[in-house]
């Protein structure tokens, strides 16, 4: 004889629903527990716990920037290029940190990809205060993030075949039985 769900007793269905909220309830507690220690156990990474000197060789930003405004910028900076601090900055081999590695000389200009950043932060503002300015309801200012998307070498870009002309503007489209004119 088949017994269905519906046939068993009350408290036979009571049971088994109790145990499949049980179950339930035990996965979503698994899936919500975090799976690294909290931030508060964590340790601190050495270069951000502490207030940052005053910067001594800034040649294309402004000197009156504090050191704490300099890691801010740098940070946006690298992130637009997928990098990190390490990527300018050379290694000081007499200035160990408390995690056994060398820090960072920021001063140094050794790095040759210090100068090409600096080239690109001139850029930048050339083209902001040059051009964008110039062009009305332009809205955002280029960053370094506009050409470079979180990539060190910005990769081409490529107009997909279906769309290479893009959208006509109203007055471009000619009317039905009209011929397309030739732009001027």
């Amino acid at each position: 004889m088949k017994t269905s769900f519906l046939t068993l007793p009350v408290s036979a269905a009571v049971l088994l629903a109790a145990a499949l909220f049980a179950v339930s309830a035990a996965s979503q507690a698994f899936q919500a527990a975090p799976t690294q220690p909290p931030a508060a156990s964590a340790p601190p990474h050495e270069e951000h716990d502490q207030p940052h000197p005053a910067p001594t060789n800034l040649k294309v930003l402004p000197k009156t920037l504090t050191g704490d405004q300099v890691l801010e910028i740098m940070e946006g900076w690298a992130a637009a290029l997928g990098t990190h601090c390490n990527t300018c900055h050379a290694a000081d081999p007499t200035n160990i940190g408390t995690n056994g590695r060398p820090r960072l000389n920021f001063a140094d200009d050794s790095r040759p990809e210090k100068s090409t950043a600096r080239l690109m932060y001139k850029m930048v503002q050339d083209i902001n205060e040059n051009y964008i300015s110039m062009v009305d309801n332009s809205g955002a200012p280029v960053t370094c993030g506009t050409c470079h998307r979180g990539h060190i070498g910005p990769e081409p870009f490529v107009a997909p075949k279906q769309d290479h002309a893009g959208p006509h503007p109203p007055e471009a489209v000619p009317s039905a039985g009209e011929k397309p004119t030739q732009p001027k």
